[in-house]
């Protein structure tokens, strides 16, 4: 069995929704699993703890959580000694237009040249428009921003783009590889 710290930042919960299903991938193919939010707790994780890490974040504005930044750039030796993985949650990954769906991988792009961090696997994932939770003038700029990016304006309802076939593949991808990584077998095919 390997430990997998999944650590994630978010804003309106989706990226919470992806961590925890990338989670019980893991432990269902027969690995622990720890989901800790940076806001939360980023000064008490201690990576050394850990066989593997995945960190996630969402985007607003262009960027990830400063937390997670934060995160990365403080522990990125401790990182860089361990199996990583990297996944996004953002509306430009929800869309089939190629120029959106580069934005997004440009914003990865930037996250590690800015944290000078390189994970070994990355997974970028559609989000979600939360209106419901948004207040009078984020609903405005989402609005706008969505009705270039997926056309779902209506302010009345939520809309959910995550993939989440994907996000166990992904999940199950990164097992496999930190088992090969580690060298060691599957738990569930013993």
């Amino acid at each position: 069995m390997v430990s997998i710290l999944v650590l994630y930042g978010t804003g309106e919960g989706q990226t919470a929704k992806v961590a925890e299903t990338i989670a019980e991938a893991l432990e269902e193919r027969g690995h622990e699993s720890t989901v800790t939010d940076v806001a939360a707790e980023s000064g008490s994780v201690d990576v050394d703890e850990f066989d593997a890490v995945l960190v996630g974040a969402s985007i607003h504005v262009g960027k990830q959580q400063a937390a997670i930044r934060t995160f990365v750039t403080e522990r990125r030796d401790a990182l860089e000694s361990r199996p990583t993985g990297f996944f996004q949650v953002s509306l430009s990954s929800a869309t089939d237009d190629e120029a959106r769906r580069a934005e997004a991988a440009g914003y990865v792009d930037a996250f590690v040249e800015e944290t000078g961090w390189q994970p070994d696997r990355v997974g970028l994932f559609g989000g979600a428009l939360r209106y419901s939770k948004y207040g009078f003038l984020k609903r405005l700029v989402m609005k706008r921003i969505a009705r270039e990016a997926t056309g779902d304006t209506d302010t009345a309802r939520d809309y959910e783009y995550t993939d989440w076939e994907e996000v166990e593949t992904f999940a199950n991808d990164f097992a496999a590889f930190v088992e090969g990584r580690l060298g060691v077998a599957p738990p569930s095919s013993e």
